[in-house]
């Protein structure tokens, strides 16, 4: 059984859990912002630094755990500019491959949509350069609104396009 959940403080054993997240995503070949070789000390500071953030109510991190530990998670990023105070930023939408084609992709995006209504975000945007999540998102009722052509690299090298997304949600009780 797989539980997902908003982290408000982030523990040594979370951090390592996510670490490993992040880890197996970019030995994967997943492009999200990190290079392969990616040291467990470098992915290990991305996350104190997330915990930080989320500590202080910048952004909502969500995870999903099964009986081996923590296997995705999402970010919210809420701090957004003062003229957009409607909206959010969705990132780092990670499943370790061990928990690929399980729905879990789609509870934590589900997760995170419920969270940004419930604090009355109107428009999420995200973007992404892995053609399988690009369908779980138009499946889940993003619209695709552009593809960049070799935005960022593959950990392993080579380019990679990026496709944005965004979603609008019906403020609670609307």
């Amino acid at each position: 059984m797989t539980i997902i959940q908003r982290l408000r403080s982030v523990g040594t054993a979370q951090l390592q859990g996510l670490a490993d997240v992040l880890l197996d995503c970019v030995a994967g070949g997943a492009s999200v912002s990190f290079m392969h070789p990616l040291s467990r000390e470098r992915a290990t500071a991305f996350w104190e630094h997330v915990a930080a953030s989320a500590a202080r109510g910048e952004r909502a991190l969500f995870v999903a755990e099964d009986g081996q530990g923590i296997v995705g998670t999402v970010q919210l990023i809420l701090e957004q500019p003062e003229n957009q105070p409607h909206r959010a930023d969705v990132a780092k939408m990670l499943v370790h491959r061990r928990g690929r084609r399980q729905g879990l992709g789609a509870l934590l995006m589900a997760a995170a949509e419920e969270e940004a209504r419930a604090l009355g975000k109107t428009l999420l945007v995200l973007d992404t350069a892995s053609a399988d999540a690009g369908r779980l998102y138009a499946r889940l009722g993003w619209q695709r609104c552009g593809l960049i052509p070799g935005y960022a690299l593959l950990p392993q090298g080579g380019l990679c396009d990026t496709t944005y997304f965004y979603r609008q949600l019906a403020r609670p009780g609307a």
